[in-house]
């Protein structure tokens, strides 16, 4: 999958958490770490250590939650 579809894509889930109500991070991890596989979720995580452009700030706040991929 392209690094563009993974950050379009983790952009989508924080663009509906985010008009929920309460914290949207925990919600973006869990749904994430639940539904994405390992390779989508270590994919990710590396665009936010590499602070990569176009990250939504919730994505980047859920990212501590999500689960990690296990080498």
């Amino acid at each position: 999958m392209s690094d563009d579809k993974i950050i379009r894509m983790a952009n989508q889930i924080a663009a509906f958490f985010a008009v929920q109500p309460g914290d949207g991070a925990g919600p973006v991890a869990a749904h994430i770490s639940e539904n994405w596989s390992a390779p989508m979720r270590a994919a990710l995580l590396a665009h936010v250590a590499e602070n990569s452009p176009g990250l939504d700030p919730l994505v980047i706040a859920a990212a501590p939650k999500i689960r990690p991929v296990r080498a």
